[in-house]
């Protein structure tokens, strides 16, 4: 078997774990249940320009994710791991991305080993199966970057087919995670252009078709989202790119040098050999012995200096956001490694035993992962609540917001959420009650599921009514006439009168038919 050969079997391997791991735990909370639950929205409705939570315009994020997620999940069914589906193909394709550009600038054995590197890491095995926009717009960028920077490699005048790559790329990162699909990409190659002197090619790109090709992909759902929402452009770009950016107020704030602990775990144990590449590499020429040229080991230094140095500015700080930087991590390691240890006696031994441990730490942190999102999410209330609730039943949600109570219900029709709303609109901070009541400013019909406590003591005369709550709420809060239905490791369910029997005709919704009814009623 040739080595070539070898390595995308050990690809294909590493990526078919990943895929074993996305089935072996419930939707974590918030990210998880409120991306997922969007596409499957997306779905229901067939409203493929708005992103809806609970049927409320959600414009946190451009639409990729949710696109792609709603056709996963009308392939392969409404669960966890066809929603899981979408991240996880982005990262074999930053998986497959490392492999040929580190075939392209160095020697085979780095190819393969900046490849196993990356694909037994925390970040590839972990944010790999995650429901968030991370791993999207991070293999996007990945594939723009690589694509201009062959192109810009390729000779005085730029390689013209890479340029339209890296301008579609950039297109898909926009479409994944906004403004930083274009800007970080743009940051980067700006930098190691000035630095190398070769800005002079920018000029010989094929502008024309790149523009119109970036345009085309990129620009339709955003002028369209505009002409239906007035207030889109300002509130996407203003509010979630530059006021999330800028300001001071949002969740996750963390110190400055946060992302040097962050990338040490999200790589480990590889990021100890990245040290090896601190120094300039001895050879100029590309593909000379184990190293790489000069030109791209700035590239991977700059790659990873200024997305650093970029999140690490605003306040609030999200492992995710660095997942960009792990290609040129994976390289550098892949150097790092053959230098030092590539020619030692048991090196493939030692290899292999990191490799593993690295695997194993992954499985254990996936089942660690999938024990707190038991014990936080609503999978055991939700299979009682599908089977014994009607389509035409209203549930409520109080005290807290159950993310993932609709995606495992396949729920047909949106909860009332019961808050304080007009006090939450002077004092709500970055949380899931702004993210409801904002976007009910975009549409105040969807936004009729938002109300008041009061609520609840009508709904009490009306069959078919149900409420969640979390258990930590205080069961004084509920309004006295509520009957708990069930109790669950982290929510509780209750109806609003005796329980009715079954009618002939009656039927649950269609989470009680795809979790199994019997499962549904325990």
């Amino acid at each position: 078997m040739t080595n070539s050969k070898r390595a995308w079997l050990a690809m294909g391997a590493l990526w078919l774990l990943l895929l074993v791991l996305a089935a072996l735990r419930p939707l974590s909370l918030p990210d998880e249940g409120r991306y997922a639950e969007i596409s499957r929205w997306m779905l229901v409705s067939g409203d493929w320009l708005t992103p809806r939570l609970d049927g409320i315009p959600f414009f946190h994020k451009p639409p990729l994710l949710h696109w792609l997620g709603s056709l996963s999940l009308a392939t392969f069914g409404v669960n966890a791991w066809a929603a899981r589906l979408v991240p996880a193909l982005h990262a074999g394709l930053m998986l497959v991305l490392v492999y040929v550009t580190a075939s392209r600038v160095s020697t085979p054995a780095v190819a393969r080993r900046a490849a196993v590197m990356l694909g037994t890491s925390l970040a590839f095995l972990g944010a790999g199966q995650y429901v968030n926009h991370d791993m999207l717009v991070a293999a996007w960028i990945g594939v723009a970057i690589w694509s201009f920077a062959l192109a810009f490699l390729h000779g005085d005048r730029p390689h013209a087919g890479w340029a339209r790559l890296g301008f579609a790329a950039c297109a898909l990162g926009v479409l994944s995670k906004g403004l930083i699909g274009l800007a970080l990409p743009g940051l980067v190659l700006l930098i190691w252009l000035l630095w190398t002197r070769q800005f002079a090619k920018v000029l010989r790109l094929p502008w024309f078709s790149g523009l119109a090709l970036f345009g085309l992909m990129a620009l339709p759902w955003f002028v369209l989202a505009q002409r239906h929402y007035p207030d889109f452009f300002s509130y996407l770009f203003g509010v979630q790119q530059f006021g999330r950016y800028t300001g001071t107020t949002f969740n996750n704030p963390r110190p400055w040098w946060f992302y040097l602990p962050a990338l040490a775990g999200l790589f480990f144990p590889w990021i100890v050999f990245v040290a090896n590449q601190v120094k300039v590499p001895v050879h100029s020429a590309q593909g000379a012995s184990d190293s790489i040229a000069r030109p791209v080991w700035l590239l991977c230094w700059i790659w990873i200096v200024a997305i650093v140095g970029f999140f690490s500015i605003p306040a609030s700080k999200i492992v995710g956001y660095v997942l960009p930087v792990l290609p040129p991590l994976a390289l550098l390691a892949a150097v790092g490694w053959q230098q030092w240890l590539g020619r030692h006696a048991r090196e493939r031994a030692v290899f292999g035993m990191l490799a593993l441990c690295a695997v194993v730490g992954a499985i254990v942190l996936n089942e660690v992962a999938a024990r707190h999102s038991a014990r936080q999410g609503t999978a055991d209330i939700a299979f009682t609540l599908a089977c014994q609730a009607g389509t035409a039943d209203t549930v409520y949600a109080v005290g807290e917001y159950p993310y993932d109570l609709p995606f495992y219900t396949q729920a047909v029709q949106p909860m009332v959420v019961v808050q304080d709303w007009p006090a939450l609109r002077r004092a709500a901070g970055d949380n899931w009650r702004r993210e409801l009541f904002e976007g009910a400013d975009f549409e105040a019909a969807a936004g009729r599921v938002l109300q008041t406590p009061d609520v609840l003591v009508t709904a009490l005369r009306r069959p078919g009514q149900w409420l969640v709550a979390p258990n930590a709420m205080p069961a004084g809060q509920i309004p006295a006439g509520w009957v708990q239905v069930q109790r669950g490791a982290g929510w509780s369910l209750w109806r609003s009168a005796p329980e009715r029997p079954e009618a002939a005709e009656h039927k649950g919704l269609p989470g009680c038919q795809h979790q199994g009814g019997e499962q549904g009623r325990q």
